[in-house]
């Protein structure tokens, strides 16, 4: 199965970084349109991207400052039971991020769209972290 893998530097730090995937007030700047949802293990998430696309997610993983993913439970076939999280590691002020959204069913046209879309997200993710910048839902994808 192919997986999804992005590395990059937020100057940031991982508490913070934490918090972008993590808390869903952050997550909604960045990548959902809304979100509910507690970073604790096995609690639900609410990924919503608009009426088709009412998604589910289940935390797999929280350790603080350090880790965190989903289980996808509802959402695209292609996403159904693919892990979608990041590993942090600070480096003083900063904080080296591995993603990933591990488990597609195949390589096909979905997955490589998705693979420039996490890139796309991933900047807007480090740029407001980093600066404050936001950017509307509709324009994300633009940026």
């Amino acid at each position: 199965m192919p997986d999804i893998i992005h590395e990059f530097l937020i100057d940031a730090p991982a508490s913070r970084v934490f918090e972008g995937f993590s808390k869903p007030a952050v997550l909604d700047q960045w990548w959902t349109r809304r979100s509910s949802g507690k970073a604790s293990e096995g609690s639900e998430w609410e990924l919503w991207f608009g009426p088709k696309f009412d998604w589910r997610g289940k935390v797999s993983r929280s350790v603080p400052d350090r880790s965190f993913e989903w289980e996808i439970t509802r959402a695209d076939p292609d996403w159904l039971k693919t892990r979608v999280g990041a590993d942090l590691e600070a480096r003083g002020k900063s904080t080296i991020v591995q993603f990933h959204h591990n488990g597609w069913p195949e390589a096909n046209e979905h997955y490589r769209v998705s693979c420039y879309c996490w890139a796309m997200y991933l900047r807007i993710l480090k740029r407001y972290l980093e600066r404050g910048e936001t950017v509307s839902y509709e324009d994300r994808l633009n940026v």
